[in-house]
């Protein structure tokens, strides 16, 4: 189905694309794919803090970005969970309650996910936002350092 705007047709196919891959590493349908795509990238701009959130955004299919911007509160970021529990935590919230989901494998598979569909020098930006624990969770984590960030406009530490 064409909308007759190439502009939504793409984010509609990029959008389908991502939750396809989420459907695919999780066994589940396309509404429980899109609850733990939003849930996961909701956390994440969470904690990264409103700057680094708004480049993050940036990235995104326009779709995506939609969502991933719906019922954000800046001025209640960032929120600070350095351990892996905390994090999954608060993704997982009332949004995975009943799916018969694991958080940790429904994070990993959304960082797989946006690893493979957003600029891999972006991806080790982000990445370095994390404390090493929660690095732990990204599919590339193993290949970024602990150092301080080399940082490129929009990505602050």
């Amino acid at each position: 189905m064409s909308t007759g705007l190439d502009v939504f047709d793409t984010t509609l196919q990029q959008t389908n694309l991502w939750l396809k891959d989420l459907m695919e590493h999780l066994a589940i349908d396309r509404r429980h794919a899109y609850r733990v795509l939003s849930a996961t990238l909701h956390t994440v701009r969470d904690r990264i803090g409103p700057e680094n959130a708004v480049h993050l955004g940036a990235q995104l299919p326009i779709l995506i970005r939609g969502f991933y911007y719906e019922g954000w509160h800046p001025a209640a970021t960032p929120t600070k969970q350095r351990h892996k529990e905390d994090f999954l935590d608060y993704v997982s919230g009332d949004v995975f309650r009943g799916l018969g989901i694991d958080p940790e494998r429904a994070v990993r598979a959304v960082f797989d996910v946006m690893s493979n569909r957003l600029d891999p020098g972006e991806i080790e930006k982000l990445i370095k936002l994390f404390p090493d624990e929660l690095r732990s969770l990204w599919p590339v984590a193993r290949n970024v350092g602990s150092g301080p960030s080399d940082e490129a406009p929009g990505w602050r530490q």
